[in-house]
């Protein structure tokens, strides 16, 4: 599971994003057609039909072309394969540095033109930074796509990094950190939640990255990492909207196919060994009431087994008649909510539960119910009614999020840089449609055993006696 932010720290998850082609289609007497999707109903079979044109540039770069005309306006996104993971200890945060360095000016768009030409146009932008890829988009008129393309191209091959401009912006990013991380309660817990869960691989750090590193950024950190990983071979270009696609896909040789490839290097990046024992980790901070969460390592994004733990925690923890938050919430009123969400990554996934308890409230009853209802999931199927409420709850979540062209950009580049293909896309809903009671069952056994589970607790400090 899956949320594009501005920064995506995990606080705040959803399904992985799919398109739906929006030209209607007329209703035929035993199906009602949603978009493209037949069969909208919960035992129907479910299909995606997405017309997406795919090419590659000589030099690697990868495109994909979606025309919509339903509004004159096209959302225009480019995504890199490179991210937190892609760092090191010392240089934590370089590729969450670097996005913000991209709004800076390049050769022939400076920092104050690029966004007052944006602004002038009637053209939104923004970015974000995950732990496998980094994107930037773009949503405009679609008169003025030629002019993103050529301010895309510009940034993608002589981006400045000036010293300048760098020493004021390391300040915004330690502003952010503070925001997010340092003063924020559940910015605090996650970042506790990833070092504990992962030990070896990559994830272990926070996207943002350390204050300290944030601190000892220089130029020539970030060209070199610039220079490594924004290439046109590391890169993916998605455009949707109101174009013509073979007049847009000459425009895109002209602009971009003059920009030489480069050699990427090896990324091998280490397995998390599996877990045998329970980990804990406790954080005391100027907080009035205890949170925790109990998390154990998930597999990662388009493993099949993902589409039953999907299921398995929005039963758990989704929404206000979720098993927790009626437990928790309603009946014992020890918390102030309760949640859990699974999230499959590039490399790995992990399953969570977190409790928010009341000022006051001591953990430990509240951590019984939660080991009460993951044993349940291990022991006992889930009901019929349950199972497909929280089918139809993810399905119509997916759908949700592709009702504008941004979001359907999205679905392509994530699909297609995560899973490796964007046509992954058009077997998810089959893929959640077709898991029963005794997959749910059977993952939770399988992932959510006692020696498996890592408990990450934020509790106020002790106060001294006067």
């Amino acid at each position: 599971m899956k949320r594009i932010s501005t920064l995506l720290l995990g606080l705040s998850l959803s399904l992985s994003a799919h398109a739906v082609d929006p030209t209607p289609v007329p209703k035929t007497p035993d199906k009602d057609v949603i978009g493209a999707i037949q069969g909208w109903a919960p035992k129907n079979d479910l299909k995606i039909s997405l017309p997406v044109t795919k090419f590659t540039l000589e030099n690697g770069l990868t495109v994909l072309l979606l025309e919509d005309h339903a509004v004159p306006m096209v959302s225009y996104h480019t995504w890199y394969r490179v991210g937190s993971r892609d760092e090191s200890p010392g240089v934590t945060g370089a590729a969450h540095m670097l996005e913000h360095m991209m709004f800076k000016g390049a050769k022939k768009y400076d920092g104050k033109s690029f966004d007052r030409i944006f602004h002038e146009n009637g053209i939104t932008n923004n970015a974000f930074t995950t732990n496998d890829y980094t994107g930037f988009y773009e949503n405009l008129p679609s008169s003025k796509l030629e002019l993103v393309m050529d301010m895309e191209v510009d940034r993608m091959s002589s981006l400045l990094i000036s010293p300048e401009d760098l020493k004021s912006e390391k300040e915004v990013v330690k502003e952010e950190r503070r925001w997010r991380v340092d003063n924020n309660p559940m910015g605090l817990l996650r970042e506790l939640m990833m070092g504990t869960i992962f030990k070896v691989h990559p994830y272990k750090w926070p996207v943002i990255g350390h204050m300290k590193d944030i601190e000892a950024y220089d130029s020539e950190k970030l060209r070199y990492f610039y220079n490594t990983f924004y290439v046109p071979n590391n890169a993916v270009l998605v455009v949707v909207g109101d174009f013509n696609t073979s007049k847009v896909k000459s425009l895109i040789e002209k602009y971009y196919g003059k920009l030489p490839s480069r050699p990427l290097p090896e990324r091998k990046y280490p397995s998390e060994p599996a877990q045998k024992v329970q980990q804990n980790a406790t954080l005391r901070k100027d907080v009035q009431n205890t949170s925790f969460v109990v998390a154990y390592k998930s597999p990662k994004q388009g493993q099949p087994d993902m589409y039953a733990l999907d299921l398995a925690a929005n039963i758990l923890g989704y929404g206000t008649s979720s098993r927790l938050h009626k437990r928790l919430v309603y009946q014992k009123q020890t918390a102030t909510s309760a949640y859990s969400y699974n999230y499959a990554m590039q490399d790995e996934g992990m399953f969570a539960v977190g409790v928010n308890l009341k000022p006051g409230q001591a953990p430990q009853e509240a951590l019984d119910v939660v080991y009460n209802e993951i044993w349940k999931l291990r022991n006992q199927k889930v009901t019929e009614a349950e199972l497909e409420k929280a089918k139809t709850q993810v399905m119509k979540d997916l759908v949700d999020s592709l009702k504008t062209m941004d979001g359907k950009a999205r679905a392509l580049a994530v699909n297609e840089i995560v899973t490796g293909s964007y046509q992954s896309l058009f077997t998810d809903l089959e893929k959640y449609q077709a898991v029963t009671a005794d997959d749910i069952k059977r993952v939770a056994d399988k992932y959510t055993q006692q020696t498996q589970r890592s408990i990450i607790t934020l509790e106020p400090k002790v106060k001294k006696e006067q």
